[in-house]
């Protein structure tokens, strides 16, 4: 393996900032190789490219029991990553508006570490979202948002569990798993069948608590930006940039279902 500057070449591959990894979780499972992350993407792009081409032969499947199952497992990851980041943020006395990062092996930053590669793995899990659909025959739900949305996240939460595992990271890191703590409560209830639809009203308000999410994202990450907090800034700005078109699709998305009078849908 040669090095060149601030980059590391494996093989004929030049690998940016390879120096400036965070030492702690460098050799996690796939953390480490960049060609780990670009096999998992490459094979659920590939499943949303065949998989409904596929499918289209069989009978629509309900899955109810799967779709519940995951659906909690879900619910309890992202319980955990909230648990761990927001307790160990508050143990450290950590900043909400710029906290800088640390490299260090106390108990509590292990912790902090440790809960952003679940918070990687668990944006892996959540591909199997789109699997269900594609069984399912939910062509419409397998949208470009949907699909923009898992595979983006996926590469996001690696660079942030490699690089960045540490600091003002958790700030979103809290916000995004507390959403998904009420996302999938949701979708469990759902797969639960007809029975459940009358206390599935709160629907749209899932809609709602995303656009918030990133409304207070871009907030927050101007603010930091602004300041010169200090964590990487061209990461607060890569940030910024990546959540501009997240409030875009997903406010377009209310618009198309909500904005109107319009049938009430199912998510799943």
């Amino acid at each position: 393996m040669a090095h060149h500057g601030n980059e590391t070449t494996i093989g004929s591959y030049r690998y940016p900032f390879e120096d400036l990894v965070d030492e702690r979780t460098r050799t996690w499972p796939l953390v480490e190789s960049p060609w780990n992350v670009a096999a998992i993407l490459a094979l659920y792009l590939l499943m949303v490219l065949f998989g409904p081409k596929w499918a289209a032969r069989y009978k629509p499947l309900q899955l109810r029991v799967p779709l519940f199952c995951h659906s909690l497992a879900m619910v309890l990851l992202n319980a955990h990553i909230w648990v761990e980041l927001f307790t160990a943020s508050r143990a450290l006395d950590y900043s909400f508006a710029c906290q800088p990062c640390r490299v260090s092996y106390s108990p509590h930053e292990m912790r902090i570490a440790a809960a952003f590669w679940w918070f990687y793995i668990s944006k892996i899990l959540e591909f199997a979202d789109t699997a269900f659909f594609i069984l399912r025959h939910k062509w419409r739900q397998l949208s470009f948002l949907h699909v923009y949305h898992h595979s983006s996240m996926f590469v996001m939460c690696w660079i942030t569990v490699k690089w960045l595992p540490t600091g003002s990271s958790y700030v979103l890191g809290t916000i995004n798993s507390l959403v998904h703590i009420i996302m999938y409560s949701y979708y469990a209830m759902s797969a639960l069948g007809p029975r459940f639809q009358k206390f599935l009203w709160w629907k749209r308000y899932l809609t709602v608590l995303q656009l918030i999410q990133f409304a207070v994202g871009l907030l927050w990450l101007g603010q930091a930006i602004a300041r010169g907090c200090a964590v990487d800034t061209g990461f607060l700005f890569v940030n910024f940039v990546y959540l501009v078109p997240f409030v875009i699709l997903f406010g377009r998305f209310y618009r198309n279902n909500y904005g109107t009078p319009v049938e009430s849908k199912k998510i799943k």
